[in-house]
């Protein structure tokens, strides 16, 4: 692990893989740190240096004033990717993490060549922005540990937590560390979520990624964002909820590797 100083915030970094190998980035989930991805480190590491960070406010990563707007997420990246001396790289966000990439293929697309973005919506309808009104106020009163539980609920499917008890309680207490201001200051961003109108201007190529069971990304809206996205393709993974890389990681692992070429 390394932290990074950008200047108005650090960011807590991990590289894996072969030194001189093409890079690829990965962006975490609201509410999760880079250890999310574990089990895709040894699929992606088989062609790439990967670099994994803790979006601010998250995991080892600091945690400045929010609220945060997409504006600044992007802007860590690309101030990651200066810091390392990284030119373009290939790109794999989920849920805030896809957000991120599609604002970064928007204004940066030079930077990057492909791209997945898993299990994440684009744009944040009244419906959306009330519920996290809603998820605001439980962090308030009760912490990160007071929506431990629903969040599981989202994110894996009831046959996953059955039958993968240690995994479910290694992700709840991810969900449980996360600091409550960070947390809260990364809810704001999601509220003000507009690039949906944009992804026609995206020139990389893009590949959606999401779960079949999947409420907070659906399918309808990940073939919608798919549809308005130039080139692009969406793959479903059966019976994964909304974050099919834990869910079913065998699945995403096979999607990962016949998209990026591993």
């Amino acid at each position: 692990m390394s932290r990074v100083d950008l200047g108005a915030v650090t960011l807590n970094t991990k590289l894996d893989g072969a030194e001189g190998a093409p890079f690829i980035v990965l962006s975490n989930s609201l509410g999760a740190d880079l250890s999310m991805w574990d089990a895709q480190i040894e699929t992606l590491t088989r062609k790439y240096r990967v670099l994994r960070y803790d979006t601010r406010g998250h995991g080892g990563s600091s945690i400045p004033n929010g609220p945060y707007t997409f504006e600044q997420l992007v802007a860590d990246v690309v101030g990651l990717m200066d810091h390392y001396g990284i030119e373009t790289a290939d790109w794999l966000g989920l849920s805030m993490g896809a957000m991120t990439g599609a604002g970064l293929a928007i204004t940066h697309g030079e930077r990057f060549g492909r791209m997945v973005l898993a299990d994440g919506r684009m744009d944040a309808p009244p419906p959306f922005r009330a519920m996290w009104d809603q998820r605001i106020a439980a962090v308030e009163a009760g912490g990160t540990e007071a929506i431990a539980d629903g969040t599981l609920g989202t994110w894996l499917t009831e046959e996953f937590r059955d039958a993968h008890p240690q995994e479910t309680a290694r992700v709840r207490a991810m969900v449980a560390a996360t600091d409550a201001s960070g947390y809260i200051a990364c809810c704001r961003a999601l509220q003000g979520l507009d690039y949906f109108r944009s992804l026609g201007e995206i020139d990389t190529p893009v590949l959606y990624v999401g779960g079949s069971e999947d409420k907070g990304a659906s399918p309808e809206t990940m073939r919608a964002m798919a549809d308005a996205t130039p080139g692009a393709r969406y793959i479903e993974i059966p019976g994964a909820a909304h974050v099919a890389n834990i869910n079913a990681p065998d699945a995403f692992n096979r999607i990962l590797a016949e998209f990026l070429g591993l």
